[in-house]
């Protein structure tokens, strides 16, 4: 049945068509539907969309750097201490306020709170996110993600020195103690794999190219931190504490003003869905990384 519907031109995605299955709003034969069952032929199925569900989150007039916009998505640079949607007692302030503001038409496309949200940064990671503003493009954006189309490359700062280039392969999932942390040894985990590749050697440090061909919460991070090479300030998987023990103490105290990880969607790359074109988009490295990279720059230096 689900299988059926998502071929179908619904402009709905399978996950969203499951939902409705388990809802009770699709019927065959006069009965409810499971999401398992075959259909028979002559079968006619009846899918019933539910009214629009009213939607709290209010658009906020909040600043957006813009990279691209057509009819049908919207490119930007998401800042560090942003949140990207709304969620745990957080309804203002987020990347959505402010979607919803610059996009009117955006309510509804993908879910209630996170109208548009095809993919998600961290809060403190800043750079380039896409942003779907029809069901058809939120749809084929989601599926490029799945099948691992997209491309995204990420530059960080991590502890110690990495091999020139390497992968990750390590499940991950939710941590058995700590529930806002991730770990790459949980009961149940979902593949991920990270590759990195080598771009500036300093003392005690490394900046990193990182490509995500999975896209799991804080894979870069938790996948780094696994290796004993977590990322320059990060607070969850000990990229903070750890500075405490490193470099002279003016280079300390000059990296710990940077108060989030040291990590940066550099850039985004996918097929159009409807024009077909191969678009990339890419966004400099923010000023408080640069400022922690021109700090190891002059260490290396001095030698």
């Amino acid at each position: 049945m689900d299988v059926f519907l998502s071929q179908e031109d619904t402009g709905l995605s399978r996950s969203q068509i499951k939902r409705l299955i388990e809802k009770g709003n699709v019927q065959v034969r006069g009965k409810k539907a499971k999401a398992g069952m075959r259909l028979k032929e002559n079968d006619i199925v009846i899918l019933s969309l539910p009214k629009p569900q009213k939607l709290e989150i209010q658009p906020e007039p909040i600043p957006l750097t813009v990279l691209y916009e057509d009819s049908h998505l919207i490119v930007v640079e998401k800042p560090a201490g942003m949140v990207v949607h709304p969620g745990a007692g957080r309804f203002s302030g987020t990347l959505v306020n402010a979607l919803l503001h610059h996009c009117p038409d955006l309510p509804g496309i993908g879910g209630v709170l996170r109208p548009g949200i095809v993919h998600r940064l961290d809060k403190d990671t800043s750079g380039v996110l896409v942003v779907a503003k029809d069901h058809f493009t939120h749809r084929a954006l989601s599926e490029q993600f799945k099948q691992h189309i997209v491309r995204r490359k990420y530059i960080g700062i991590v502890f110690g020195q990495i091999p020139d280039e390497g992968q990750i392969d390590s499940t991950i999932g939710r941590h058995p103690t700590y529930r806002k942390k991730m770990s790459t040894r949980p009961r149940k985990g979902r593949e991920a794999r990270t590759h990195w590749k080598v771009m500036k050697r300093f003392p005690d440090f490394t900046l990193g190219e990182f490509r995500l061909e999975t896209g799991r919460t804080h894979q870069i991070r938790v996948h780094l931190s696994s290796i004993g090479h977590p990322l320059l300030g990060d607070p969850l998987y000990g990229g903070r504490k750890r500075l405490a023990s490193i470099g002279p103490p003016l280079l300390r105290q000059g990296l710990q003003k940077l108060r989030r990880q040291a990590l940066h969607a550099a850039s985004l790359g996918f097929v159009h869905p409807v024009t077909g074109e191969n678009l990339e988009f890419s966004s400099p490295i923010p000023a408080d990384i640069g400022e922690a990279i021109g700090l190891l720059e002059e260490l290396g230096k001095r030698g």
